[in-house]
């Protein structure tokens, strides 16, 4: 199958910053629509953003203005910048692709491939 390989997450400081990545060498991500999801301990797993084909993105209200997804075409790898991170924001981040359907980009069982997860954490 597919393998999405994500890195980037880590341990910051509220406020502080980190940038995701996630890649793969089996196809081209121009070709697919592709998110950022993550799971927190407890609760269910969230959308946080999407980028569909077009490079038109979508996020999550919580994230709004502080992070933001992108595609490097070149290097075929998505981005999820994460700025003035907060102690909510905690969790286990996921990169998700190709759609099988049409529907909500939030809808994480609309999603084929998937990475394996990093871990993201945010001391107050």
């Amino acid at each position: 199958g597919v393998e999405l390989v994500e890195s980037g997450g880590g341990s910051v400081r509220a406020g502080g910053s980190l940038r995701l990545s996630c890649t793969t060498s089996q196809y081209r991500f121009r070709y697919f629509c592709m998110a950022w999801f993550r799971q927190a301990p407890g609760k269910e797993r969230e959308g946080v953003a999407a980028i569909d084909q077009s490079e038109s993105s979508t996020y999550a209200d919580a994230v709004k203005g502080r992070f933001t997804i992108s595609l490097d075409h070149v290097k075929n790898t998505i981005y999820l910048e994460m700025n003035s991170l907060k102690p909510e924001d905690t969790g286990v981040y996921y990169c998700a692709a190709r759609c099988l359907y049409s529907g909500i980009w939030s809808d994480r069982d609309r999603y084929y491939y998937w990475g394996q997860g990093t871990q993201v954490s945010v001391s107050s």
